[in-house]
């Protein structure tokens, strides 16, 4: 288990993609390494044991729990991301001493607003974010900081700043890397984006 992979367990949905690159900006700059069931795509894994695989593999995890509203489509909810957020806590009760240390930042849109579809993470610590970027950036950021007891680590107001100048460069960026932004995969993003930082900071 690597001390810097954090499990990004959030909607991929188009209207969620840019708190999703915003999260993978954080928890890069702030020294860490981003994981996700995007990272690999291979029809002869079984998702479930990918997803198992990754969580194994990480001692943090950020997890965004906002979107449960029914599909326009199916007329059902989406209940992946709660389904990740208890693999995930299941494996830091039950994985053994290894795991034991394991720890989850959990987003929401609004405050106890959670109660109403997994009241059985009552008494977790839930941070709001009210689907605003910034106010997510700033408490991950925040939060990673902490994790990481790095005074080189900057604190949540500078890197949502930071990402504000990093979307202003993004499509020059992947195009020097003669890339769309329509087809940037989640390893493409997390090369971008440390290109980005190593331009702008040399580190």
């Amino acid at each position: 288990m690597s001390g810097r992979d954090v499990f990004i367990n959030c909607p991929f949905t188009a209207d969620y993609q840019n708190h999703f690159q915003a999260i993978v900006f954080t928890v890069v700059r702030s020294g860490f390494t981003p994981r996700c069931a995007r990272e690999s795509d291979d029809g002869g894994e079984v998702r479930f044991e990918k997803i198992c695989r990754i969580i194994s593999g990480c001692p943090y995890a950020v997890h965004d729990i906002s979107k449960t509203e029914p599909d326009a489509d199916s007329g059902l909810p989406r209940f992946n991301m709660p389904f990740e957020l208890g693999l995930f806590l299941g494996a830091k009760r039950f994985g053994g001493r290894p795991h034991r240390q394991k720890k989850s930042l959990i987003f929401d849109r609004a405050p106890f607003r959670y109660q109403s579809f997994i009241s059985d993470i009552s008494g977790q610590d839930i941070h709001p974010h009210n689907g605003k970027v910034d106010q997510l950036i700033r408490e991950l950021a925040t939060w990673l900081r902490d994790q990481a007891r790095d005074p080189k680590v900057p604190g949540g107001i500078a890197v949502a700043d930071e990402y504000s100048k990093f979307k202003v460069d993004l499509p020059s960026i992947a195009g020097d890397m003669q890339l769309q932004l329509s087809e940037l995969t989640f390893k493409d993003l997390v090369a971008v984006v440390a290109r980005w930082i190593v331009k702008e900071h040399g580190t």
